[in-house]
């Protein structure tokens, strides 16, 4: 009775199982289950890649890089969870890879909102009387007396900046922690004082608030202009991808830290979080996919020229004066 206590109790504490020994740990409902996680995972990447073709097609040059990088959001998380799931010793390498991912995509929404525009140029030249509201989230949303910021070449530079520090800082970090992690120094578990995670998650999460306000701003400023192009519910599917890959996650691993989630052999409470999260994701992702595949495919003609009284904060101004 001794040693199974024991050996169960080890199985609570150690390391995730290998990849053998999870399969064979699978009843009849654990190979069904993982049969359809991958079967969506699969969908998911067939059709990112058949949307590839479709944009590499349609879609005009100064376009395609964005959109496809943005399109490809869900699908590789996806895919990467998907491998965790099977291969539960790799979660930390897929998790880090999916948010390196994203942190590019975060900078390549931006720039797909500037391109829908017709570029920088094309954006100066039809918003250089117009001004920037920066006090939106998830910065400075309650910071209402920040000033307008004048729209010039310098202030889409910084706007750039903004979101591209964390694509570049992201990948350097992930690098670091995959080093330190192969010299036993990270761990994500270890919420320690001398542990490196807890020196470098709180810093990529100050670079993620940062990155995600410049894109925030834009929106906010585009909304309208871009409504004929769905922007709005793009937007929403972008944010929808951080929320559930950034925040569920999050949320997830602290409860199977906190041992709220109970372990179940082979998995240890943090390694059965971890699987949780993926199989979320997983489905989750598969069903963005589906409805950004809807969003993204269409014609890809260039915006009408701005009309006197067609910007949004003309329309904001008029609605002031009616009120």
């Amino acid at each position: 009775m001794n040693n199974v206590s024991n050996r169960t109790a080890n199985s609570c504490d150690g390391e995730p199982p290998f990849a053998i020994d999870n399969i064979r740990n699978q009843d009849v409902f654990g190979i069904i289950l993982y049969s359809v996680l991958t079967f969506m995972a699969t969908i998911s990447m067939l059709v990112f890649l058949e949307e590839c073709v479709y944009i590499y097609k349609k879609v005009p040059a100064n376009k395609k890089s964005a959109i496809i990088w943005v399109n490809g959001a869900a699908p590789v998380i996806s895919t990467m969870s998907c491998i965790g799931m099977w291969i539960p010793r790799a979660v930390m390498i897929t998790d880090l890879t999916s948010g390196t991912y994203f942190a590019i995509v975060v900078f390549k929404f931006l720039i797909m909102m500037l391109e829908e525009i017709g570029g920088d140029e094309a954006f100066l030249k039809r918003y250089s009387k117009h001004k920037l509201k920066i006090s939106t989230g998830p910065c400075c949303c309650c910071c209402l007396c920040l000033p307008h910021v004048a729209i010039t070449r310098r202030t889409v530079f910084l706007l750039k900046l903004g979101s591209f520090q964390f694509a570049l800082l992201k990948l350097i970090f992930t690098l670091l922690s995959i080093f330190l992690w192969t010299n036993g120094n990270y761990n994500p578990q270890d919420m320690r004082i001398t542990g490196a995670a807890i020196w470098i998650n709180p810093f990529v999460g100050i670079l993620t608030v940062t990155a995600l306000w410049p894109v925030t701003i834009t929106f906010m400023h585009l909304r309208i202009t871009l409504r004929t192009l769905k922007i709005v519910p793009k937007y929403a599917m972008y944010q929808l991808v951080l929320i559930l890959s950034q925040l569920q996650t999050a949320i997830i691993n602290i409860l199977a830290m906190n041992r709220i989630i109970a372990c179940s052999p082979p998995f240890s409470s943090p390694a059965r979080g971890y699987m949780l999260s993926q199989q979320l994701l997983i489905l989750e992702m598969f069903i963005i996919t589906l409805v950004t595949r809807l969003l993204y495919r269409r014609q890809y003609d260039p915006l009408p020229e701005e009309e006197p009284g067609d910007n949004e904060n003309t329309k904001l101004t008029t609605l002031a004066v009616s009120a």
